[in-house]
């Protein structure tokens, strides 16, 4: 997997190795698979944070997410890119109703395990001789295969989160896809507050410079933020808030400008 990037004011846009990504989808699936079958029915109607969905609709919405995937490959290419990975996240919030909308009507079309092996099966068939560069028409718009892969970490990584935290269930999460997750929303952070006065460390996955101000250039950055990634990903993704993870010490934040509360969240 590559390496936590080295901080730079106006750095490259990061590159994600497609055989890794790959890998990732298809294990951190696996675990949701896995954890799912060992869920009651009394489980499935547990609520979760996610505004009235319950355990049900989550799930269906995990297959959703994977079965998008062969779907788009099944129809005709777009004929241009629209979205890439640093417009993605800005983008989202826009989806959220006909994600909700798309969420209800497919649990109440199949129980949930069922629709998980379903979405799993038309991946397998469909996406591992694809290539990357095919450009696929979803949602967000038309998106490279390599890239929207990429997202599917994303989703797969925060929404295990939000199984586990539903059903109390320890759910492992594969390392290249939390290591993908953390990154793409960390310079997420960056596309949405450029500058280099704010060093944020999300160990051991990345590192970037945002948020306009004095450039620090060497020692000590004066304006440091570090956490973890998942309570990184929770921040990103408005699963919890700053004052929050500041007052639980899962983030320490250090400096004037060390205040990432009106960049937050990223995404809804």
């Amino acid at each position: 997997m590559p390496s936590a990037r080295k901080p730079s004011g106006r750095a490259r846009a990061r590159s994600y190795n497609s055989a890794k990504t790959r890998a990732a989808v298809v294990a951190q699936f696996g675990h949701v698979r896995s954890a799912v079958e060992r869920l009651t029915p009394e489980q499935f109607a547990l609520p979760t944070r996610l505004g009235d969905w319950t355990v049900r609709e989550l799930v269906a919405h995990l297959a959703m997410a994977v079965e998008q995937v062969p779907a788009a490959l099944a129809q005709p290419a777009p004929p241009a890119q629209e979205v890439t990975l640093a417009t993605w996240p800005s983008v989202t919030r826009a989806l959220a109703a006909k994600v909700d909308e798309n969420a209800r009507d497919t649990a109440a079309g199949g129980e949930p395990a069922a629709l998980l092996d379903h979405a799993a099966a038309r991946y397998a068939e469909a996406v591992p001789m694809a290539p990357d560069d095919r450009l696929l028409a979803v949602r967000i718009g038309a998106m490279r295969l390599a890239d929207f892969l990429v997202v599917r970490c994303v989703e797969l990584v925060v929404h295990t989160d939000d199984l586990a935290a539903a059903t109390g269930l320890d759910i492992p999460f594969d390392r290249q896809a939390l290591a993908t997750a953390t990154r793409v929303l960390a310079d997420a952070l960056a596309v949405k507050a450029p500058g280099g006065s704010v060093e944020v460390r999300v160990p051991p996955f990345a590192v970037v410079q945002c948020v306009e101000g004095p450039r620090h250039t060497r020692g000590t950055p004066p304006n440091v933020v570090e956490t973890d990634p998942l309570t990184w990903l929770r921040l990103a993704t408005g699963r919890t808030d700053w004052p929050a993870a500041l007052e639980a010490a899962a983030v320490s934040a250090s400096g004037e400008r060390a205040d990432l509360t009106p960049y937050l969240p990223l995404m809804g």
